[in-house]
């Protein structure tokens, strides 16, 4: 069935032209991921789709009754409500709905007895989530939403006005999930969130039945979640069939082709002007005139995109450093309000190596940038040394773009690091996708990407050793990220990074330093490696297997305080045994929503008990993760 279709789409900023022409159709479970260059289009698509932007041209048709979740890439508009009332208005249809039902003790038989609608039917699928005896537990709904996009309750409770605009994103999301909308649509959700958070959205996209197309630029992300991809290029949209992998390879073999075809298509041009200026006059100029007629009537194709040509860059050798580039001892890092310390972390005894590459992974707020900060002296320690080898020279990335002002151009901005040719700056900055004019542009113009680009650039050209970047893929899309892989790739040096791009650490990485409850642990090893590790030792837990085995015999005890165990002294990952009730969960809800389709009261109050508990458990799971 379809839920969206466009026909014969355009849109215009003025004289600019962003779409022409453009037809398509979303069908019911449907899982797009959305892809193209920065300005290409995509945030504008994805606008339209949701309702927020009307085309210059063409229709939209939504099918009657279609619920759309829509999620912007943007911050929503602070309020001075508390996020949770924000997230709470997702149930407004179905508080209506609890109205109408007035004095009756089940909901579910109301909606029986009333013979419902078929919006009422899709409420009720949305029930089989939160029904029980006492009614529909909208707070435990939120939360266990929530504490897995990493909101907890303290934040929940506070102002929309008196958060980060990366807050109201994610609680934007949350509504958008809670809504059980139709068709969800996306733009960037996973600009905010770490490396649970992401898991755990993505397990979510791929166990519900919703459909969905989501705009992103992150290709793990991709890999994991779509069935299809639609590519914004020149105004145009093209379809593949698969995730990101597959297009990028169907992709490589369609330019493959594509400039094959170019090629024999501009010698043959060649070849055709060439017969033409010889033979234009004389005894073969009738074929020359022929030949000049077949010109004017050919297809002319367009020349390869940059995309073809993208940046393949070594950077030139650094200078070599001592074999131990950085030292720790006793390191704490936090930091002091007057008098009063506070311990954020606690780093054991570490040596990075000369040619190391390390990755700093972990939840958000858990102190990954205060780490890197302390350990480059841009924040006092707590406790302990911390000692830079010999000859090594620093070049720090920071995570925001603040530095970054003023009416220069690029090339200027480039310049003030290292006096160069024109010339050699330019081809430098080409290598950074800064082609032609580009250079003059005012970097206040720039986007996001564009700056990022620009400040690795100027940190390269200065040809540190020692490469400490904080989130280097933040504002870039896919082909600047893969460009910066390619850098990176190159460099010589010693490279540590914090980053919840999994693509960029699955690359680069040969070593994790993994924060978590104010301890930081040294994984010797690549990221797939470390991920196989967590989900082996969360099966392999007493827990997990009891949790299997209480699976099996359908819960028939309450399992709440049974399951509870002390996550700090196991110390284990937690993400299997909440993915696993989970799926209980849903499996549950669906008898739930069969007894109240039939009518089975009985069979309502066992499921609804059986579901409450669940959910309790599920919930304690999810505030444990989060402590």
């Amino acid at each position: 069935m379809s839920l969206l279709s466009i026909s014969n789409l355009g849109l215009f900023y003025g004289d600019k032209q962003i779409f022409s022409r453009v037809n398509l159709g979303i069908t019911n479970r449907a899982k797009i991921g959305l892809v193209g260059s920065n300005g290409s289009g995509k945030t504008s698509l994805i606008m339209i789709l949701a309702g927020a932007l009307e085309p210059t041209e063409g229709e939209v048709y939504r099918e009657k009754g279609c619920r759309v979740g829509y999620v912007p890439q943007t911050p929503p508009e602070a309020t001075t409500r508390p996020l949770r009332a924000e997230i709470m208005t997702a149930f407004d249809d179905l508080f209506e709905l609890e109205s109408q039902a007035g004095e009756k003790n089940q909901l579910g038989e109301f909606l029986i007895a009333s013979k419902p609608s078929k919006a009422e039917i899709r409420y009720l699928a949305m029930l089989q989530r939160y029904q029980g005896l006492e009614g529909i537990d909208y707070q435990s709904a939120v939360e266990r939403t929530a504490f897995a996009l990493g909101l907890n309750n303290q934040i929940l409770d506070t102002r929309s006005d008196s958060v980060s605009g990366g807050e109201r994103t994610k609680a934007a999301l949350c509504k958008a999930l809670l809504l059980n909308p139709d068709l969800l649509v996306l733009d960037e959700p996973t600009n905010y969130l770490d490396l649970r958070g992401l898991e755990w959205l993505e397990r979510f996209l791929n166990r519900n039945s919703v459909g969905f197309i989501v705009s992103s630029h992150d290709r793990y992300f991709l890999d994991s979640t779509v069935t299809s991809i639609w590519e914004i290029e020149e105004g145009a949209l093209n379809f593949f069939p698969g995730n990101y992998s597959v297009y990028r390879q169907l992709k490589n073999e369609y330019r493959q082709r594509y400039l094959k075809q170019y090629q024999k298509q501009q010698k043959e041009i060649a070849q055709k002007k060439d017969f033409i200026a010889r033979y234009h006059a004389g005894q073969r100029s009738k074929e020359a005139r022929s030949r000049s007629t077949q010109l004017k009537k050919m297809d002319i194709l367009q020349s390869p995109t940059k995309e073809a040509k993208a940046l393949g860059v070594k950077i030139s050798k650094v200078t070599r450093s001592g074999h131990q580039v950085m030292v720790t001892k006793n390191l704490w890092v936090g930091y002091k309000e007057g008098y009063d310390a506070q311990k954020i972390l606690e780093v054991p005894d570490l040596i990075l190596e000369r040619g190391s590459r390390t990755a700093v992974l972990g939840p958000n707020g858990s102190g990954k940038t205060s780490f890197v900060r302390t350990i480059l002296g841009l924040n006092p320690a707590l406790h302990g040394t911390i000692l830079l080898g010999h000859k090594v020279k620093v070049g720090y990335l920071p995570q925001g773009l603040h530095h970054f002002s003023g009416k220069k151009t690029v090339l200027e901005s480039f310049l003030e690091v290292k006096a160069i040719r024109e010339e050699e700056a330019r081809t430098f900055l080409s290598k950074f996708l800064f082609h032609g004019d580009q250079v003059y542009q005012a970097v206040e113009q720039c986007s996001g990407g564009e700056k990022s680009r620009l400040a690795l650039a100027r940190l390269l050209i200065d040809e540190p050793n020692f490469l400490v970047l904080d989130e280097p893929t933040s504002h870039l899309d896919v082909m600047s990220r893969e460009a910066l892989e390619r850098i990176l790739d190159g460099y010589e040096g010693t490279l540590l990074f914090i980053s919840h791009d999994r693509q960029l650490v699955s690359l680069l990485a040969r070593q994790l330093l993994v924060i978590e409850n104010q301890n930081l642990t040294v994984f010797q090893g690549k990221f797939d490696e470390w991920v196989g590790r967590r989900k082996m030792v969360s099966s392999d837990t007493p827990r997990a297997k009891d949790l299997k085995a209480r699976q099996g015999s359908r819960y028939k005890s309450k399992p709440k305080s049974r399951m509870v165990g002390d996550v700090k002294n196991h110390k284990v990952d937690l993400g299997q045994e909440i993915a696993e009730l989970e799926d209980y969960l849903k499996k549950v809800g669906r008898d739930l929503q069969k007894a109240s389709s039939i009518g089975d009261m009985v069979g309502v109050v066992r499921f609804g008990n059986r579901y409450n508990e669940t959910e309790e458990l599920l919930r304690q799971k999810l505030e444990t993760w989060q402590d």
